[in-house]
């Protein structure tokens, strides 16, 4: 398996609304997506575009987000998890697993319509990582 591109840092908010004034007015961002919820992860998702990534801002959809105890330990938010692109998602699970790296649940559609699974942060250098099948036809965002 090979490092594929970071596609975007994950940012824990308690108000996704919040968030996307401070990244218009104060960070000067053009292009800020629509927030959807994303009811099989327990989240509330907005795509913030970059030049070069993205940012997914992500607030708790009902009590029982794994979101909240993040939100517990850091109330105001703050970056949650880095995701990486890969071309095959199972070869990517399993390249992981044989390394010993605990790999959080099989994988499943993620916010950009693609398989995803979770790396734990104790395996990864202390960092939640995501890892992201790359879209088919999409070498942009």
């Amino acid at each position: 398996m090979k490092l594929g591109r970071l596609n975007h840092v994950g940012v824990a908010t308690p108000s996704i609304a919040d968030s996307i004034a401070f990244y218009r007015e104060v960070m000067g961002a053009e292009v800020i997506r629509e927030p959807f919820d994303l009811p099989a992860q327990g989240v509330k998702v907005c795509f913030v575009d970059t030049p070069n990534s993205q940012i997914e801002l992500i607030e708790p959809l009902g009590e029982a987000s794994p979101i909240h105890g993040f939100l517990a330990k850091n109330p105001a938010g703050g970056q949650h998890h880095l995701c990486y692109e890969v071309p095959d998602i199972h070869e990517a699970k399993a390249w992981f697993e044989a390394k010993g790296c605990k790999v959080l649940g099989e994988p499943r559609i993620g916010a950009h319509g693609t398989p995803i699974f979770f790396v734990h942060p104790r395996d990864m250098g202390g960092v939640l990582t995501e890892i992201m099948e790359t879209q088919k036809g999409d070498h942009d965002h």
